[in-house]
């Protein structure tokens, strides 16, 4: 049963799908979504704890490997763990990131770099690292996190919106270079998601989540709150067969937000 959707994707089936910052949030909907589809789902995720619960939880289909994105050559020796394991990657999710909130004047260059190395570096390496396996196959998907927050100049967290307006290009880039060897590239853009740590941070606000939640509404076109189970559904449409179409795409999940 697939807690997320009532859509079965037959292509999904059995393919190996390899997920970043996976552990809970978008990316644990993402895990979860994907074994509902009968895919194995490798993941992994700076929390140890919370990722070894939730491959327990889920059973012999999901593998999960503890990784800070930040280590390159450990993100890069997990891809290779799971190319052995299971024979092949047939989708990347670079899903891993950060949006902490920071001011202008506080920005330092090694917080700079360190937000670079969380929200972006990582999804040029993943990518670097299953594409000469997709390639061989002639096939293959590849889904960059994104996020309406630049598209929108958000406030507050000019190196999260940095990052993920280059993702797009990055995007665009690899979905033309790649596109020959029959791999699809698509940036996935969620907009105000509920997830626990971004009620947290809300509930933390004066004004309470509550409030919160209702600005977001009045901004929107659809007047309800997204949940990561809107993210995990255009997920699964993206990497399966159904898509075969789509490459180089922004895909907005928003609620209209986006659009003033």
């Amino acid at each position: 049963m697939n807690r997320h959707t009532d859509t079965q994707y037959p292509s999904l089936a059995d393919k190996v799908i390899f997920i970043s910052g996976g552990a809970s949030g978008i990316g644990r909907a993402f895990v979860e979504a994907f074994v509902g589809q009968g895919s194995r789902v490798a993941f992994i995720d700076l929390d140890a704890e919370g990722g070894q619960a939730l491959a327990r939880e889920l059973g012999s289909q999901v593998l999960f490997r503890h990784c800070d994105v930040r280590d390159i050559e450990r993100l890069q020796a997990c891809v290779a763990d799971v190319e052995q394991t299971w024979g092949r990657v047939d989708v990347l999710i670079n899903n891993a990131a950060r949006d902490d909130r920071h001011r202008l004047a506080d920005v330092s260059v090694a917080y700079w770099d360190e937000r670079m190395q969380t929200n972006l570096r990582h999804a040029f390496f993943a990518a670097q690292a299953v594409a000469p396996g997709m390639a061989l196959r002639g096939a293959g998907v590849i889904i960059n996190l994104g996020s309406i927050s630049w598209m929108r100049g958000r406030p507050g967290m000019a190196c999260y919106t940095t990052a993920k307006a280059a993702l797009n290009g990055l995007t665009r880039t690899l979905a033309r270079e790649l596109g020959e060897q029959g791999i699809r590239v698509n940036s996935l853009v969620p907009g105000a998601i509920r997830t626990e740590r971004q009620d947290a941070m809300w509930a933390a606000d004066p004004a309470g989540l509550a409030a919160a939640s209702q600005v977001f509404i009045d901004q929107q076109m659809l007047k309800f709150r997204l949940d990561a189970g809107d993210c995990a559904r255009l997920a699964l449409f993206l990497a399966s067969d159904d898509s075969r179409g789509c490459t180089g795409q922004n895909f907005v999940v928003d609620a209209g937000l986006s659009i003033q």
